[in-house]
């Protein structure tokens, strides 16, 4: 397992997994704004899974940024190239990586926190999602009104009319199109 989190929250994680940001500033369209210093142990875990789904969405844009310099470069087929500008493209393979891990560390370390503050919750996610095989409990239906009857076989019956007019335009367009590849094949 993992070690367990300290106490303090995102203020003890360590300096390049913290958003950079000014207390009580923005950063810009979509990054919240981080609470008062005082604040940082009474954090919710609502913002708490925010900041995992930023860091989430930068994991996946570190990913795709892997992919892009990995497609970018040519395999060495015999060709000389520039030895800097295959170390460049390691260097920043290498500084990706790096980010990849420091990410994902982040993460954990969210997860772990935000199950610490939900534990007391009293449904756990075994009550919450039904598992395959597990009986579901009856669900309770009540009886339409004869209006909303009424309204649904309508519907059901504009529908079908539709489908029918959908079915014969099909068949009419497969019919146009075997005409038209039967004079192709005859022009020949």
């Amino acid at each position: 397992m993992s070690a367990p989190l300290p106490q303090k929250g995102l203020a003890a994680m360590p300096s390049q997994q913290q958003p950079h940001m000014p207390t009580g500033a923005s950063q810009g369209p979509g990054h919240p704004t981080m609470p008062p210093q005082g604040a940082l142990r009474e954090i919710s875990p609502v913002f708490l899974c925010r900041i995992g789904q930023e860091t989430v969405q930068d994991i996946v844009t570190r990913t795709m940024e892997i992919f892009q310099i990995t497609r970018a470069t040519q395999l060495p087929n015999g060709v000389t190239q520039s030895q800097a500008m295959y170390q460049d493209r390691f260097g920043k393979l290498q500084e990706h990586l790096r980010q990849l891990a420091l990410l994902f560390r982040k993460l954990r370390l969210l997860y772990e926190r935000c199950v610490e503050m939900t534990s007391d919750l009293q449904e756990g996610p075994a009550e919450l999602i039904p598992y395959v095989g597990e009986e579901l409990p009856p669900v309770k239906v009540d009886p339409c009104s004869a209006a909303v009857n009424q309204e649904r076989q309508e519907i059901l019956e504009k529908v079908r009319q539709k489908n029918q007019e959908m079915k014969i335009l099909m068949d009419q367009m497969r019919n146009l199109l075997w005409d038209v590849n039967a004079m192709l094949t005859l022009r020949k």
